[in-house]
């Protein structure tokens, strides 16, 4: 299988901190924020958290009426960047249809909007009442299935459901298909759309930032001494993965390679991460590559901003790399865009590489002493970077890393 290399031609954003390759790679360079508070909240009972990270400047009439009906903002956010993808890679509608692309695109759950009007329909006006559409943005594969619709897909598909780690497992999952032969090209990644049930769903755990509500760029604030929980946001990521041969028969643009990956899980607790288990993900993908830590040059950490996730995942950071390797979480601009975090960060790795610096984790104004021993970035840090490990760990214990390199 390791015969055959993947490579990714092509990318699409859309975040708290931009649209779009160039609006993102200009805010990692400022380290300006995406979060911001959220009136709306105020008037739900008993939330906490007043602060989160949405996308600006979305046009849903972008995306043809015809396939827009079975959306919801994730399956809307996951089109538009799709769109943007496929377009940077030129794959033509030929070769989407032809049978050898496929995709692999994740989600937490459906629309979370479209799930709370299909409820209140249903309890005001009954069975009746009720759009045809509406089950159809619920889907838990809802953005995979409207995305191989759109775009005349009819290779594999598959849409993984796991939390923060979905869409790093989509591209973990897309990467093993062309290293097996079974498709050219894969469309992979994953979507978010913020809510307040989503929000609510980290408030009653104690896991979000309520003490910076008045000052919502100042959190989060990941393996800081003042975090005090995550941000929720909502964003979407897809890259298109590629075999090399295939590519270069193309005259695609090469943008990175996918070096290796890793999923496995810890089996331990369902919200409590491991530190053995983190760790052995982590060296299984560096071992999946046949590297080691000293040939990695920068480690985009999962780090939310929790006190105990940022604590652990530093701590097995340090058993399997050690504390050379510049460390920073850009989850610090975004918040937390739970499965479209690892395409997200893929994307953002590979425009840090593309263009020769490392992005800081801002607000980590004081180390907090069980997270010391690894080499945080504060600053922007102009550097080459030639591979990436990119970290996400989920609900349930399920773990993933993802390497990424400069092309040969």
């Amino acid at each position: 299988m390791k015969q055959r290399r993947v490579v990714i031609t092509g990318m699409g954003l859309y975040s708290p901190i931009g649209n779009g390759p160039e609006q993102v790679l200009s805010a990692l360079r400022e380290g300006r924020s995406g979060v911001k508070a959220i009136p709306a909240w105020d008037g739900w009972k008993g939330m906490a958290t007043r602060v989160g990270a949405t996308v600006e400047g979305l046009d849903e009439k972008a995306i043809p009426r015809e396939y827009r009906r079975s959306m919801g903002r994730v399956a809307l956010l996951a089109a538009a960047a799709a769109q943007q993808a496929i377009a940077h890679a030129r794959v033509d509608a030929e070769l989407l249809r032809s049978g050898r692309v496929g995709l692999s695109v994740g989600q937490t759950v459906g629309s979370p909007a479209a799930t709370e009007f299909f409820f209140d329909t249903l309890r005001t006006d009954g069975v009746r009442g009720l759009k045809s559409t509406t089950f159809l943005q619920m889907m838990s594969h809802s953005a995979a299935a409207n995305l191989a619709l759109m775009f005349g897909v009819t290779g594999r598909v598959w849409a993984p459901a796991a939390a923060c780690a979905s869409s790093s497992q989509a591209i973990g999952q897309g990467y093993e298909t062309l290293l097996s032969g079974a498709q050219d090209i894969m469309l992979c990644g994953g979507a978010e759309e913020l809510h307040p049930s989503t929000a609510a769903t980290f408030d009653i755990l104690g896991g979000t930032s309520r003490a910076f509500n008045a000052s919502p760029s100042s959190t989060p604030r990941p393996f800081d001494r003042q975090r005090d929980g995550l941000v929720v946001g909502e964003g979407a990521g897809i890259l298109v993965l590629e075999e090399l041969s295939h590519a270069l028969r193309r005259g695609a643009p090469i943008l990175a390679e996918v070096l290796g990956f890793s999923t496995q899980c810890d089996a331990e607790h369902m919200s409590a991460p491991s530190r053995a288990g983190m760790a052995r993900t982590i060296a299984s993908c560096l071992a999946s590559a046949g590297l080691r830590s000293g040939d990695v040059d920068y480690v985009n950490a999962h780090a939310t901003g929790t006190q105990l996730g940022d604590t652990v995942e530093a701590q097995a950071t340090l058993d399997v790399m050690g504390g050379d390797v510049p460390v920073s979480s850009t989850k610090g601009l975004t918040g937390h865009t739970l499965a479209a975090c690892g395409a997200l960060e893929a994307g953002f790795s590979v425009l840090m590489m593309r263009h020769g610096f490392v992005a800081p984790t801002i607000n980590l104004d004081e180390v907090d002493p069980a997270c010391e021993g690894l080499r945080y970035v504060r600053q922007v840090e102009e550097r080459p970077v030639r591979r990436v490990l990119s970290n996400n760990f989920a609900f349930g214990g399920v773990n993933t890393s993802l390497l990424f390199g400069l092309p040969d």
